[in-house]
């Protein structure tokens, strides 16, 4: 009974750390593994860089093991240390922290020179670290929400620039022709999208007084339609503020838990919260 209850407090201790970073402990344990992402995302940019990799191969590559092996421990003790193991693993964060572990050991697996593309293709799995930053960002939920209740008027918007786009695509393919590189709808109708929002590649041009005069317009259309998407995102999350505080004129306290629920896994608790949201389990150290 004893050796199942220390057990039980081991786990319960372990979940405390890795998941909940309001104590001393979980704190320290979230800021080692921040500087880790951020050293493993620097190492895999300055291994692009020839030169360098060229020179440093060998450190690169004894840095590159040693954050492997930090991110594989991680891996496992966030695993043992809920009671839904598969929660986790087919868990956004849990494929994601799969994605930036594995491709060293595959490297180890397909040998030979015949694979090295392949390689080079595993190898920018480990990018998906940077996914791991969203965890310690707390106040992006907000943000987050605020982009789902846009996302209806900002669909509608894309759809309403898609149109503009093939109308005046079309419109300039029977302007300006092949000769002028407008060979076909689909070219011209890129070009369209390529001008609406402000890019300019340069790779075709309007020759005729009339398509220039259409393309002015387009320009002109593509100032005023880059500020529509901000402007909805700006006011959906500026009426959250005032929905969760409509009294009070200063910006709105969000909620920093980062806790997760020991039992279901569940995170985006509120400050202060005693049981989980999602199955009423009992939250460490809450009650």
């Amino acid at each position: 009974m004893r050796d199942k209850k220390d057990k039980r407090d081991w786990k319960f201790r372990l979940h405390e750390i890795i998941y909940e970073a309001d104590t001393p402990s979980g704190k320290l344990f979230d800021v080692i593994l921040l500087i880790t992402i951020i050293a493993s995302i620097l190492f895999v940019m300055l291994e692009s860089v020839k030169e360098f990799d060229a020179k440093y191969h060998y450190f690169l590559n004894i840095a590159e093991w040693v954050v492997t092996i930090v991110f594989t421990l991680e891996y496992i003790l966030r695993i043992i240390s809920v009671k839904k193991p598969l929660k986790y693993i087919f868990s956004f964060y849990g494929i994601i922290d799969l994605l930036s572990t594995i491709p060293k050991y595959l490297s180890l697996i397909f040998m030979g020179t015949q694979v090295l593309i392949a390689l080079r293709a595993l190898r920018l799995l480990r990018v998906f670290r940077i996914l791991k930053l969203a965890r310690y960002v707390g106040a992006s939920n907000m943000l987050a929400n605020a982009l789902k209740a846009s996302r209806a008027k900002i669909l509608v918007f894309l759809f309403t620039v898609l149109i503009v786009s093939v109308i005046f695509g079309t419109i300039m393919y029977f302007v300006e022709g092949d000769q002028s590189g407008f060979t076909s709808i689909p070219v011209s109708v890129y070009w369209s999208i390529v001008t609406l929002t402000t890019v300019g590649f340069g790779d075709i041009a309007p020759v005729t007084p009339i398509g220039q005069f259409i393309a002015s317009i387009i320009m002109i259309l593509g100032y005023g339609i880059i500020a529509v998407p901000t402007g909805i995102v700006s006011a959906e999350y500026a009426s959250q503020h005032r929905g969760h505080f409509p009294h009070i004129p200063q910006p709105p306290q969000v909620d920093m838990n980062t806790e997760a629920c020991p039992n279901c896994s569940a995170e985006r608790h509120k400050d202060n919260a005693k049981f989980c949201y999602n199955c009423g389990h009992i939250l460490n150290g809450r009650a």
